[in-house]
């Protein structure tokens, strides 16, 4: 006989039950099922300092059809002639997901896409009136007219057309349900994605600009988030909730100015906290993090795949582990750090550790102390941390416990 689960504790994790009471559940209309739209190769590189070489690309593209992802945006063919010999080349491998690209509204633009062989384009234009008159410097109709003819052109072209609004959340909203009808009617669009360029829509606004583009185009609306406030997960999350269907993240939300919306930490608070299955194989999320961070660098503390995220220094959670960890593991570290792909949960050793991590560790290398020796060695344990102000190696660790014994 089976014991039924509750969705908020399992045996890779244990977060709140309240998540899941019927007055905070009552108004969610999620989709039937969220896809991973990975803009890691195109939005993400476009970080300060960032540049994947052709053979970059490849080796991620690889490991984000390993871990799942229904999509990859390979990159934008007009950016140089590297970009577009790299999309071709991700294409022509055949790994798994779709195969998008980048545009701007313009017959070229989508010319290269189709020379490329990708299934698919996103192809923007600016819809905020002052991004229209100020840094673009057109007339409004012009940011109109030149969706409905590439968007025409690329339907001609049997291409899956995602239709791209820059700067979306600050335009007026009646000039903007204006433009994405015309598009819609007079160009051609498969699907409408919902743009957050500068990140400055809080969650509740999210939900209200997805609910309000549903209410008035019939088409399918893909999530594209920015992390200005650090609310793009959450952004993105509240408007999966109130129907979009596709969201546009990268690997540990690399990007321009503070970043896209983060793949790992949305997918995982989806499935554990909402209840919400994109598909994705968590056990690879924390295999595909580290190959993007030899790229291009990954926060050591990033949340689920930091190289460090799962390292307990403070004494007294260090206590816990010791006296919990080995039975309810859940109660300790919410979501296994195995779960995602990452090493389990340790005890290290520095300025903040306590009389437990001390004993843990002489247990660990089969050293014998007495109570005495582990207080003088937790004592020389804080000083020597705080003097190289780092945490302490092993070699060094059996080192102050040899000066203690002495």
């Amino acid at each position: 006989m089976t014991t039924k689960r509750e969705p908020w504790k399992s045996d890779n994790w244990f977060v709140s039950p309240w998540n899941f009471a019927g007055e905070v559940t009552k108004d969610f209309h999620p989709p039937k099922q969220v896809k991973i739209h990975d803009i890691t190769l195109r939005d993400g590189e476009q970080q300060a300092g960032i540049i994947f070489r052709k053979e970059d690309k490849i080796r991620i593209a690889e490991k984000l059809a390993e871990a799942g992802v229904h999509r990859i945006e390979a990159g934008m063919p007009a950016v140089s002639p590297q970009d577009e010999a790299a999309i071709k080349e991700i294409v022509k491998r055949d790994l798994g997901p779709e195969i998008f690209c980048f545009c701007r509204c313009m017959v070229d633009d989508v010319k290269r896409a189709v020379d490329c062989g990708v299934d698919g384009i996103v192809i923007e234009i600016p819809s905020a009136e002052h991004l229209i008159q100020h840094s673009y410097q057109w007339p409004l109709e012009k940011a109109i007219d030149l969706p409905i003819k590439a968007t025409q052109f690329a339907k001609e072209q049997g291409l899956y057309t995602v239709f791209f609004t820059i700067d979306a959340t600050r335009s007026d909203m009646n000039w903007y349900l204006n433009l994405i009808k015309r598009v819609a009617q007079e160009g051609h669009m498969d699907a409408l994605t919902l743009v957050d360029t500068f990140g400055v829509l809080s969650p509740q606004g999210a939900s209200y600009y997805t609910k309000t583009v549903k209410q008035t185009i019939n088409k399918p609306l893909e999530v594209h988030f920015h992390n200005t406030f650090g609310m793009a997960a959450a952004n993105t999350i509240m408007s999966v909730l109130a129907g979009g269907e596709v969201i546009h993240s990268t690997v540990t939300g690399i990007g321009e100015g503070p970043g896209n919306c983060p793949m790992e930490e949305t997918v995982v608070a989806l499935l554990i906290l909402y209840g919400i299955d994109t598909g994705i194989k968590y056990g690879k999320l924390t295999e595909l993090s580290k190959l993007v961070g030899e790229i291009s660098g990954v926060p050591a503390n990033r949340p689920f795949v930091g190289d460090t995220v799962n390292d307990i220094e403070s004494g007294i959670v260090a206590n816990w582990y010791k006296n919990n960890y080995k039975q309810n593991p859940t109660e300790i570290s919410p979501i296994l750090p195995q779960f995602v792909g990452h090493r389990a949960t340790s005890v290290v050793m520095g300025k903040k550790s306590g009389l437990d991590s001390v004993a843990m560790w002489a247990d660990k290398l089969g050293i014998k102390l007495t109570d005495v020796e582990i207080e003088a060695v937790l004592r020389q344990v804080k000083q020597r941390s705080y003097e190289l102000k780092r945490l302490l190696t092993e070699d060094e660790f059996r080192e102050i416990t040899r000066e203690a014994k002495a």
